[in-house]
């Protein structure tokens, strides 16, 4: 129990980890393009600087063209009105995409922490705090949960269920065998399998069935469980 405990927790730690150089990573990529991107910008006032200089080195006295210039530089000015508005634009599509790029990183390691779980609870089997046979009404409770069964699905699981308080592995032919009142030797394997099958179609939730109904190579068919929480009325 303490190496599962330290294991979870090593995974814990890796995933956190994992998140926390993933977010910065994202964030300095962007945190870079954006720099990149503003740096590369042309300046607001380069227009307007650029129409002084042509005032300056020109000596223009021409009344005509003197106002062409005044229009020009106030031409620069509004340009570099809307390049400002561009740099706020951009500066928001740039919060904008590091949120859902952050918030994609998220989603992702969470869907990759839920899948080591379930195959963490695929290796260990299910967690069944009580079973409760009740064969007069065809139904069995598990961790409260009700599952109505058929009588050939009861009498397969009911067997399973003595077997596993006595500790025992049944193979598909004992399991033919105890229900049809054989001999093993005449039972078939086949038979037995296709019970088991029945059993789990009947209990309809795939991961309680398998989880449950464990199939042992070479050996046979166990329930997973503790015999202590079995109870047959």
């Amino acid at each position: 129990m303490p190496d599962r405990i330290s294991s979870v927790s090593e995974t814990r730690m890796a995933t956190g980890r994992v998140l926390v150089i993933g977010i910065v990573a994202v964030v300095a990529v962007l945190g870079l393009s954006a720099s990149l991107l503003f740096v590369n910008l042309p300046d607001a006032g380069a227009f307007n600087a650029a129409v002084a200089d042509v005032f300056v080195l020109m000596d223009v006295r021409n009344p005509d063209a003197t106002r062409v210039l005044e229009i020009m530089a106030q031409t620069g000015t509004a340009f570099s009105q809307v390049l400002e508005s561009y740099r706020a634009v951009i500066f928001v599509l740039m919060v904008f995409a590091t949120a859902l790029l952050v918030a994609c990183l998220v989603f992702l390691v969470t869907i990759v922490t839920l899948n080591r779980r379930m195959a963490e609870i695929e290796r260990q089997g299910i967690q069944v705090s009580s079973l409760v046979l009740s064969r007069e009404e065809r139904v069995v409770l598990i961790n409260n949960l009700a599952f109505k069964l058929t009588d050939a699905a009861m009498e397969t699981l009911a067997v399973l269920a003595e077997a596993r308080l006595d500790d025992e592995v049944l193979s598909g032919a004992q399991i033919e065998a105890m229900i049809a009142g054989k001999h093993t030797t005449e039972a078939d394997e086949a038979a037995g399998a296709t019970r088991i099958k029945r059993l789990r179609d009947s209990l309809g939730n795939q991961i309680v069935s398998e989880l449950l109904v464990k199939n042992i190579a070479r050996h046979g068919y166990v329930l997973a469980i503790d015999k202590s929480v079995i109870k047959m009325i």
